[in-house]
């Protein structure tokens, strides 16, 4: 190795280059720039304002925020939604009317009041939401005339009743308590704030109304056609803001028991700016309740401390339209540049050498030398199979395969010339595996781990697994399960090929050489999961040893299989039983004799081997050339390498003109004939093998007797 390469090699292991993309994927990096203006605002505001983190203060702000922060929630629900809701400034001081009213003037009871109050607000959303859900009136010009109709009212309503509610003194402790009482030391609008926030959390985040919500302002036309009621969910946001609302009105009219002319005046302004501010998109489809909350508060905060710093109304108004203005730029250009960053540096190649590569040419000396062993083989469901990346077969002869279509098809022996779906499972199935009570176990990409009975009932067992404790992306779901094995114990062990990338992205993977992958095991006693081995180049292929005391696995971009030993003086230990493969290996099953066969997916050549040790050519690659374009692994020449327990080649089996089988992905021993699968493949294969056990079986060699 020259001095170069050591460095590069260096460089690239200990400089994470793809942990700015991954942080850039979290969704908390929107909340980085409030985040940052919450703190510069608080700091400012301390050093300029005397005892302005004082109890007193802070109490008072609190019971502000509580409101304020009501009525951003409300507003954030109808902007996720794609909308908007200019009305929430004259329904809040139509509901602080109504309150006062019904208590002072009408003596209902606080509880009726309340709930009329709530009522009246939801009203007003309901028009709003028939308007703009079912009429598809514009939201901003509607919502727009209706804040000048209601203002109407509420001046109305205040010529009418204004000095009898000034005048009116009703005792009532529950009033008072929602105005000035506290549970905890909390103020009752900010629990009240904290019950809202979590309910609305929940809804937007586990229900499926907040899906829809979500649906619906990503793209109406989808959510449509995807059979979500567009206008009811429209209209839906807008009752919940007219509630959230009111819920505030009344918690104000609580606190002040006052009404004006000048209640609500621009509160729109305050609630918008705070709602972007916070980082909820101004387009809908993107949002949450945290970052409303985080809106209020700076919004709440800077109002009062402009108060306190002795600015006139029009001057604090001025401010607050600039902080509006600041949040709707850092709303479109922050996710636009965010997203752009992130598309330059995720794809992030590290620096692989592989061991150079044993000689196949034909006629060489090596034991992999090209063949045409797989030249004549037998066809098994020509163009009547989408993918079977890997075949099994029961003790009865059954072959089975996973497709494209998230099915399992079967083969009926002994002929394997009549065919049937076994089961739909969905997803794209992968690796496969009987287990002692004879029901198929099968890695789905995207999905997991599932379990397919006797009677043909799909059942997952697993899709999550410890989550690493250093890790910057969610790593505990899994992407891309492709292979497993089964223990004697009935512990499971499979492989996940990538935590970064899912099943078409498979050449990213490949053309970052990384070590993404992971061996996970999942145990059946106790319903438990966890991850074996880590940084795997593209782990693939999982194999019990005949001897049941380790497991063999493949690393597809490491041209390597090794062992894992589950007990005995190595338990937890890793070594290597073929380092140099001419090839990329995939799935790895016992065979007759104490013997294994491994699938080579593609060969290697000399040009990507290269491309691996000059990360970056290859980022420069991924950023300018079209990813048709790029430089992939040979998967067009298929092999089955047949190897023994210490690694050494037994034989190996060739299509050298890739007709029949032009990527292998998986093979099965079975009574003395070797059943070929591939990924892309629109076949199944068998061939004779001469010197087979013709007596063998999977299930047998794993579990004995038939189960």
């Amino acid at each position: 190795m020259t001095i170069g390469e050591w460095a590069t090699g260096l460089r690239y292991r200990y400089v994470p280059d793809h942990v700015v993309g991954e942080v850039l994927g979290r969704k908390w990096v929107d909340n980085v720039v409030p985040i940052t203006l919450l703190a510069a605002v608080v700091i400012y505001l301390t050093a300029t304002i005397p005892n302005f983190i004082s109890l007193g203060n802070l109490s008072d702000i609190s019971r502000q925020i509580g409101e304020f922060g009501l009525i951003v929630i409300g507003m954030t629900v109808v902007m996720i939604a794609g909308g908007i809701d200019l009305s929430v400034g004259s329904n809040f001081a139509l509901a602080n009317v109504t309150a006062l009213a019904l208590l002072n003037v009408a003596r209902w009871p606080v509880a009726a009041s309340v709930v009329a109050t709530l009522g009246v607000g939801a009203l007003a959303g309901l028009v709003n939401g028939l308007l703009i859900g079912f009429l598809k009136l514009r939201a901003f010009l509607t919502t727009l005339v209706i804040l000048t109709l209601v203002r109407a009212i509420v001046e109305f309503l205040l010529q009418i009743y204004s000095v009898r509610i000034a005048s009116s003194d009703v005792e009532a402790p529950a009033w008072d308590f929602l105005g000035a009482g506290s549970v905890l030391g909390a103020p009752v609008s900010v629990i009240a704030l904290a019950a809202v926030a979590l309910a609305a959390q929940v809804a937007l985040t586990r229900l499926r109304i907040g899906w829809r919500i979500m649906a619906v302002g990503g793209s109406r036309r989808a959510a449509y056609n995807a059979g979500i009621p567009v206008p009811a969910t429209v209209c839906l946001t807008y009752v919940v803001s007219g509630v959230l609302t009111s819920l505030a009105g009344v918690l104000y009219a609580a606190r002040l028991s006052g009404a004006g002319p000048d209640t609500g005046l621009g509160l729109e302004l305050n609630v918008v700016t705070a709602a972007l501010l916070g980082g909820n998109s101004v387009g809908g489809g993107r949002g949450s309740v945290g970052k409303a909350l985080m809106g209020a508060v700076i919004v709440s905060l800077l109002t009062n401390g402009l108060v306190r710093l002795g600015l006139e109304s029009g001057a604090s108004s001025m401010v607050v339209g600039l902080v509006l203005l600041f949040a709707i730029g850092i709303d479109v250009r922050w996710s636009k540049w965010r997203h752009r960053l992130r598309a330059k540096v995720y794809v992030s190649p590290a620096y692989l050498k592989l061991p150079p590569a044993p000689k196949f040419i034909a006629g060489a000396s090596s034991p992999y030398a090209i063949n045409d062993r797989l030249r004549d083989v037998e066809i098994i469901g020509m163009k009547e199979v989408d993918g079977p990346e890997d075949v099994i077969l029961d003790e009865d002869g059954h072959l089975y395969c996973g497709v494209r279509h998230g099915e399992i098809v079967r083969f009926l022996a002994p002929d394997h010339v009549r065919r049937e779906v076994y089961a739909h499972v969905g997803g794209r199935p992968l690796g496969m595996a009987f287990d002692r009570a004879g029901a198929l176990v099968v890695c789905i990409a995207g999905m997991g781990l599932y379990r397919v009975d006797r009677d043909r009932k799909a059942q997952k067992l697993t899709a999550e697994t410890n989550r690493s404790p250093l890790s910057i992306i969610d790593d505990s779901r899994m992407r891309l399960a492709d292979d497993l094995d089964i223990a004697p114990d009935g512990k499971i062990y499979f492989s996940e090929a990538t935590v970064r990338y899912g099943f078409e992205e498979w050449v990213v993977d490949a053309l970052e050489g990384r070590g993404n992958g992971r061996i996970i095991c999942y145990d059946p006693a106790t319903s438990s999961t966890r991850t074996v081995l880590r940084n795997l180049l593209f782990a693939n292929g999982v194999c019990v040893a005949h001897d049941n005391k380790s497991v063999l696995f493949a690393e597809t971009w490491g041209c390597r299989v090794s062992r894992y030993w589950l007990e005995g003086p190595k338990a937890g230990r890793v070594e290597p039983v073929i380092s140099d493969l001419p090839g990329y290996p995939d799935n790895i099953n016992r065979g007759s004799g104490g013997a294994y066969w491994v699938a080579l997916a593609g060969t290697r050549t000399p040009s990507y081997d290269l491309a691996m040790t000059m990360p970056g050519f290859r980022r420069r690659m991924a950023r300018r050339v079209a990813a048709d374009e790029w430089l992939f692994p040979n998967v067009n020449i298929g092999c089955v390498v047949h190897f023994d327990e210490s690694g050494e080649i037994l034989e190996t089996l060739w299509d050298a003109e890739g007709e029949n089988h032009p990527a292998i992905t998986s093979m099965r021993e079975h009574r003395g004939y070797l059943y070929l699968g591939g990924v892309t493949n629109n076949r199944i294969g068998r061939l004779k093998l001469a010197d087979a056990d013709p007596n063998w079986t999977g299930p047998r060699s794993y579990w004995g007797a038939t189960p």
